[in-house]
């Protein structure tokens, strides 16, 4: 195990959570093993994880059965399900959480998707989930919309823990991390501790490469004096925003305002790579790992990731190599004609449609699941 590349991801300073939940592993014992034999430290879920998880498996089977005998709905019995396994896994990460003095060991649970543009119902859902959840190793997880923003000040002035998810667009970023220093600014107005509050902010990584890529392999097939420039920045893009996006959490969080928080025991916000599957079969399976080693940061890998880089990854600090090279990165994609603003806006709404379609498709799934299981027999 010694020569197990996650563990040795470690000593980089980097945590590596698993992007994916489900009761089988948690009641076999599959999730503690990982724990222990790969050095995971947290967990993310998120409405498409669930669905898979709880749409696609008989795990969950006796569960709803006697939900539904309760006269749950659909939504209920999905939030009830949702919650015990959080809790469950959150249990099993909690000897973590402890020994890292609140730092790591954490699983988060998404807000209902469909509020992504609504401040107000996702403050009072988060609150909600929170209050439910009742572990100090819990992140609710909301979307980096516009709306988002203030709802994200909001929960961390109130001491939940949040993992601010979807989050493409630098600019938004730099937003994202400003909300989380005036939530800790109203905290410490207001005499509270801020050593336990913990935050995220989750970059989407290939979906970048798999909306940008092929504008630009486009622009390579029509020829013209742009074609050279933009087959060189094929596949560039996410690893180009997630370095620029370190860069610009150091400047923030090495900055006078942090450090004052700081001195009164706040954490910084840590940068997670989401979205770490590779799409391309033309990429390296572990294409959105290795570049972006580095401290104080987490990779969330899906568990065939996860299984890749245990087989063939190679950690080295390597999160700050070439950043200049990689700023050249975008400065170049509106040469070649890419709106790098349209980009972005896309890929948060097309982010949005993709929780909230696997969220129905499993209220509709669980919803004619409860009605058998209320009739008789299964």
């Amino acid at each position: 195990m010694k020569d197990n590349p996650l563990l040795r991801l470690q000593t980089f300073g980097q945590s590596i959570w698993l992007d994916f939940i489900r009761r089988g592993m948690l009641a076999s014992g599959e999730l503690q093993q990982m724990i222990e034999q790969d050095g995971l430290r947290g967990v993310t879920s998120n409405p498409s994880i669930f669905d898979k998880a709880i749409a696609g498996s008989h795990d969950y089977d006796d569960a709803i059965e006697a939900l539904s005998h309760k006269g749950e709905k659909a939504e209920e019995v999905y939030e009830g399900l949702a919650v015990e396994d959080v809790q469950h896994a959150a249990d099993l990460f909690r000897p973590i959480y402890d020994r890292s003095d609140g730092r790591d060991g954490f699983v988060s649970l998404e807000v209902n998707p469909r509020l992504a543009y609504d401040s107000y119902g996702t403050v009072a859902e988060a609150r909600r989930l929170w209050a439910k959840l009742n572990r100090p190793n819990v992140l609710i997880k909301v979307p980096a919309t516009f709306a988002g923003l203030p709802a994200v000040r909001r929960l961390i002035a109130e001491g939940i823990n949040v993992n601010v998810t979807l989050l493409f667009d630098l600019g938004r970023y730099r937003e994202v991390a400003q909300a989380y220093l005036s939530g800790l600014e109203t905290r410490l107005t207001r005499g509270q501790a801020l050593d336990r509050v913990a935050s995220v902010a989750s970059f989407f990584l290939s979906r970048i490469d798999t909306l940008v890529d092929p504008m630009l392999e486009r622009i390579v097939s029509h020829g013209g004096p742009h074609a050279q420039t933009a087959k060189a920045l094929i596949g560039q893009s996410a690893i180009a925003s997630a370095k620029i996006a370190y860069q610009i959490c150091r400047e923030t969080f090495g900055g006078e305002r942090f450090q004052k928080l700081a001195a009164n025991g706040a954490q910084t916000q840590r940068l997670l790579w989401a979205s770490t599957s590779t799409k391309n079969p033309a990429y390296s399976d572990v294409k959105y790992v290795e570049p972006l080693i580095g401290p104080e940061t987490v990779n969330t890998l899906p568990l065939e990731t996860l299984t890749a880089y245990r087989d063939h990854g190679d950690p080295a600090p390597r999160l700050t190599e070439n950043v200049q090279e990689y700023r050249r990165v975008f400065a170049r994609l509106p040469e070649v004609g890419i709106d790098v603003d349209a980009v972005m806006q896309q890929l948060e709404e097309e982010g949005v449609r993709k929780f909230v379609e696997p969220f129905d498709h499993l209220l509709a799934a669980l919803e004619d699941r409860c009605m058998v299981g209320a009739g008789s027999h299964w």
